[in-house]
């Protein structure tokens, strides 16, 4: 038996637990499934979402002539073995790039049209998903079957593209290459434009028809861009939208919080952050930086000063941006009591970063370094959700 096909898999959202040979390293690991190299020519995903491997199976499986698809060698119950490509992504190729080559949008042109020939779909975060090899050829590693019609434009494509601010230069080439299909794109991007006056009656049912504008949608609400300036939060619970406009109109004064244009019945109209999460962007840096700490900090103290009841400030929720840091999701934050920045301690932590920002932090500021080690640094939700109940339960006693 081979080892991938006896592997203990712990069925987390959080982790998967593997039981490998050293001889297979792993090159990439997701919330679901890990990827090994098993040779210079293939590689192997096992996955515990069986019904997604499926979907990436017969996708592949679909897709096989099409010359940017990986070859396809054998699948089993929990795992799929096809070609390796050893190359960047097309997400990282792209990082510095101030418009996209035209060989590119060639190759994407390419490859859209094949997947709409063979009846698949893109799936999330299509960027990290395209490989580039020699002379700017790209290969698609995940076609998925699609399970309903595709819309006519790939709309997860054009977000990627548009979050790295390479939309419009890809567009062009579109307009210069097939000029036919880029006024059908045109005329489906005008008809489905946000209208968030209107999506704001029916917030819910409107999530799916508007997703060439989305950049970010969680259990709070989902985020949609509504020109160059400004984006749109609109949100399916009426109690995270009360909780949420009361901490941004009342915050409009500190520096980290978003501009606020407007708000309706269940949406806010705000600005726009244009840059990276702190999330990725420390992802590029081999040491911490220190200014980090200095505007983490100042954020922090900021919010304990201001009110806030909620003390913290997660990488993926920080946006690096020309006027500094900018903290996003506030629906928690005056109603949820949390003394230390738990989730920014994890974060460091996964980043390899948390000991490196505790020594800068006992330098810059001593005293708020004994408070948050005065006693052990929780760094497991399962740990910091007992630590935050302890704090709820200190509260509720003090009040009695």
């Amino acid at each position: 038996m081979q080892f991938f096909e006896s592997i203990n898999l712990n069925q987390s959202a959080e982790s998967i637990e593997i039981e490998a040979s050293k001889d297979y390293p792993i090159v990439s690991r997701g919330p679901e499934s890990v990827i090994f190299k098993i040779s210079n020519e293939q590689c192997l995903k096992i996955s515990t979402s069986m019904e997604q491997l499926k979907l990436e199976a017969d996708g592949l499986a679909a897709a096989q002539k099409l010359p940017s698809i990986p070859k396809l060698y054998k699948v089993g119950t929990n795992y799929i073995i096809r070609e390796f490509f050893d190359g960047p992504t097309l997400k990282n190729y792209l990082r510095n790039c101030t418009y996209l080559p035209e060989t590119i949008a060639k190759e994407l042109l390419a490859i859209i049209k094949g997947m709409k020939k063979a009846k698949l779909m893109m799936g999330s975060d299509p960027l990290k998903h395209i490989f580039v090899l020699g002379n700017e050829k790209l290969k698609w590693i995940s076609p998925i079957k699609a399970t309903k019609e595709n819309p006519p434009v790939p709309l997860t494509l054009l977000n990627d593209l548009k979050g790295i601010l390479l939309q419009d230069s890809f567009l062009e080439h579109v307009k210069n290459l097939d000029p036919g299909l880029y006024n059908k794109w045109m005329v489906f991007i005008m008809e489905n434009q946000v209208d968030y006056k209107r999506s704001a009656a029916d917030a819910e049912a409107n999530f799916e028809n508007l997703t060439h504008n989305l950049i970010g949608q969680g259990r709070q609400g989902a985020v949609y861009r509504v020109d160059e300036e400004k984006c749109v939060k609109i949100y399916p619970k009426q109690s995270h939208f009360l909780k949420e406009r009361e901490v941004l109109l009342s915050s409009q004064h500190l520096s980290f919080i978003p501009k606020v244009y407007e708000t309706g019945p269940n949406y806010i109209l705000m600005e726009y952050l244009q840059g990276p999460d702190l999330n990725t962007f420390l992802k590029k840096q081999s040491t911490l930086p220190e200014e980090v700490t200095v505007n983490l900090l100042e954020i922090l103290e900021s919010m304990r000063s201001s009110g806030f009841e909620k003390i913290d400030a997660p990488l993926r929720h920080i946006f690096v941006t020309g006027q500094g840091f900018k903290l996003i999701d506030h629906v928690y934050s005056f109603s949820k009591k949390q003394e230390r920045p738990l989730e920014l301690f994890r974060n460091l932590h996964e980043r390899k970063f948390l000991d490196s920002f505790l020594d800068q932090v006992k330098v810059i500021n001593p005293q708020i370094y004994t408070e948050w080690t005065s006693r052990p640094i929780p760094l497991s939700k399962e740990e910091a959700a007992k630590e935050v109940k302890k704090i709820c339960k200190k509260e509720k006693g003090q009040r009695k």
